[in-house]
């Protein structure tokens, strides 16, 4: 659930450090109210972006496609399509999987990915997805959203602009998807998966004389996340499982924050009020949920 740039058209005729100017600008322009941490624990950020089917999209387009980001994205898998996901609101419903019956197999979703795998670009009919995640011992620090978010824009802008010239069609946005994968280990703060009271709020272990302690605790929890005028237009998704770290064995909790919905307006202009929105309830909600005493692991340095 990230990408780079490659693409004679838009990447290439822009200087390296042009890119890196730009990505600096827009670091500057973070939201100055948004709770910060010096030391997140995040270790993979996804943006989303699902719309209808491109009945014409085939396998021979997705290796046309692949030379568009080839040199920095050299790497390629296929993986199973992700089913379409839609956050409806008549009802208090779980997350809608559609089910639909295809004359031909669909075609796989196509993973283009850096050398280091730390990013890459998930293609599929209805789908256009940018990963950036963190390689496993990397002490490389979280790039924050802004860079991510202007480099998927980048990319965006040269799938678009491929779709026209294969003359494809036009991507019609449906639901848009920002993601942020926590791995939290343990500290002076907790040490046990039973202890999940002192990581997360609002959460008080079972007062009981004859339980022990919770081995695990698995939680998922749904927010509504309301728009400008009152409207609900998506859903905040909070999951917390239990997890133990190849390396050694040791006890990890993953904090998985999804925030999904309709474009808050029309084309990719809206996609991406919908991701700055969606940011903004995922580290909302990351601050609410966890507790004082992370965050003084975490370095908060906006409170």
């Amino acid at each position: 659930m990230s990408a780079r740039r490659q693409d004679g058209d838009i990447r290439g005729a822009m200087p390296r450090n042009a890119r890196q100017d730009d990505a600096t600008m827009t670091l500057l322009s973070r939201p100055g109210d948004l709770p910060d941490f010096a030391r997140p624990p995040v270790v993979e950020t996804v943006l989303s972006l699902q719309f209808e089917p491109i009945r014409r999209f085939s396998a021979v387009h997705v290796g046309l496609l692949w030379q568009k980001f080839r040199k920095d994205l050299p790497l390629m898998e296929e993986h199973p399509p992700l089913p379409p996901v839609v956050e409806a609101f008549e009802k208090p419903t779980q997350s809608r999987v559609e089910v639909t019956i295809e004359e031909k197999p669909p075609l796989p979703r196509v993973w283009f990915l850096n050398e280091s795998r730390t990013e890459l670009i998930q293609v599929q009919a209805d789908r256009f997805i940018h990963n950036w995640r963190k390689s496993d011992g990397s002490s490389t620090p979280y790039p924050r959203y802004e860079p991510i978010r202007e480099r998927f824009r980048e990319e965006l802008a040269v799938f678009e602009r491929f779709l026209s010239d294969e003359e494809l069609g036009r991507i019609v946005i449906n639901q848009c998807e920002v993601t942020y994968v926590n791995h939290i280990e343990p500290c002076g703060v907790w040490g046990r998966h039973g202890q999940m009271q002192t990581v997360f709020r609002n959460w008080t272990s079972l007062e009981s004389s004859f339980l022990p302690e919770a081995e695990g605790v698995a939680v998922h929890q749904r927010f509504v996340i309301p728009g400008e005028t009152g409207v609900l237009v998506g859903r905040l998704h909070a999951s917390v499982t239990p997890h133990w770290k190849k390396a050694d064995g040791s006890p990890l909790l993953v904090l998985n924050l999804t925030a999904r919905g309709a474009p808050l307006g029309e084309g990719t202009d809206g996609a991406f009020a919908f991701f700055d929105l969606g940011r903004r309830w995922i580290v909302e909600g990351f601050t609410d949920l966890t507790t004082s005493d992370m965050h003084r692991v975490w370095e908060r340095r906006d409170a």
